[in-house]
């Protein structure tokens, strides 16, 4: 099933995103955790796709196990960074054979290796360039984008990052799915200054569960969050116990979801990092609210 054609329904959706595995040995354990989250019965699934391409050879893998032994929407994430043109074209091929409706087109995170690179021979250098190809190889894909709802990384200001947005969004991307935010009132304020720039499809916002405190340097590393104070006194006082702070994580995930959802928000995603019991406690969490 087509995402676009899900997001048009008058319901609200939950969903999950889950990594493949980094190595062989760890296939089958990764997999299992992928079909005990696909057996909550998600809107759908995304399969992430590894820096630099890393875990690429599993991604469609897991996607296709998840379609098709449990029935759940997969969105297989492809990126571009450093590859060639034939590479990506074989990768988009292999989804369409997979039977796969969905891409999530991402540039892809860049190694220490590759950010020191010569950037000016890649074939591609930006999703933008992305998506075009896969709209090329087989327009009848549902194309996902990545947005941010403070700012990227690399742009310099605001207005600059929503410029290039709109770029993606003009070229063929269906959807959006932000980075993780810890401050709805950040997305509130981006989702307003993106239509006012004509961005209409779309966005979906990524909610990231931080169930323990080492996980909050690095997502402040990934996606340069901003840390509300209500969610810096949570760590302070609980971090120390694993127990208390995987609790009060799912619990502050919880309580975003709600707020998204009350004031008009029907889709929303969780990277759920290849947990089942944290994502089937976060969807208990919203039982009579999902219906």
């Amino acid at each position: 099933m087509k995402l676009s054609e899900l997001f048009k329904e008058n319901k609200l959706l939950l969903s999950f995103e889950v990594f493949p595995p980094k190595t062989d040995m760890a296939f089958d354990s990764v997999k299992h955790a992928t079909e005990e989250i696909a057996k909550l019965r998600p809107s759908f699934m995304s399969v992430t796709y590894g820096a630099g391409g890393g875990t690429s050879k599993y991604t469609l893998e897991i996607a296709k196990n998840i379609k098709e032994s449990y029935g759940v929407p997969t969105l297989a994430h492809l990126t571009c960074v450093s590859s060639t043109r034939e590479t990506v074209k074989a990768k988009i091929c292999e989804i369409k054979e997979a039977g796969i409706e969905n891409i999530m087109a991402l540039r892809g995170d860049l190694t220490p290796e590759l950010e020191n690179s010569d950037r000016s021979k890649w074939a591609y250098r930006h999703a933008v360039d992305l998506i075009r190809e896969i709209k090329e190889v087989d327009g009848d894909f549902c194309i996902g984008g990545a947005c941010y709802p403070e700012i990227h990384p690399e742009s310099t200001n605001q207005a600059e990052d929503i410029k290039y947005l709109k770029e993606k969004v003009d070229v063929g991307c269906d959807f959006l799915t932000t980075q993780m935010f810890f401050d709805n009132n950040l997305l509130y304020n981006f989702l307003y200054k993106i239509r006012e720039a004509g961005i209409t499809v779309p966005v979906i916002p990524g909610i990231m569960p931080i169930t323990n405190a080492n996980q909050v340097d690095r997502a402040i590393k990934l996606s340069g969050s901003f840390m509300p104070q209500r969610f810096k006194s949570l760590v302070d006082k609980f971090g120390s116990s694993p127990a208390a702070m995987k609790q009060a994580g799912i619990a502050y995930a919880t309580d975003q979801i709600i707020d998204l959802y009350a004031n008009g928000i029907t889709n929303v995603h969780v990277y759920s990092m290849n947990k089942p019991d944290v994502a089937e406690k976060i969807q208990s969490n919203l039982s009579d609210i999902l219906g």
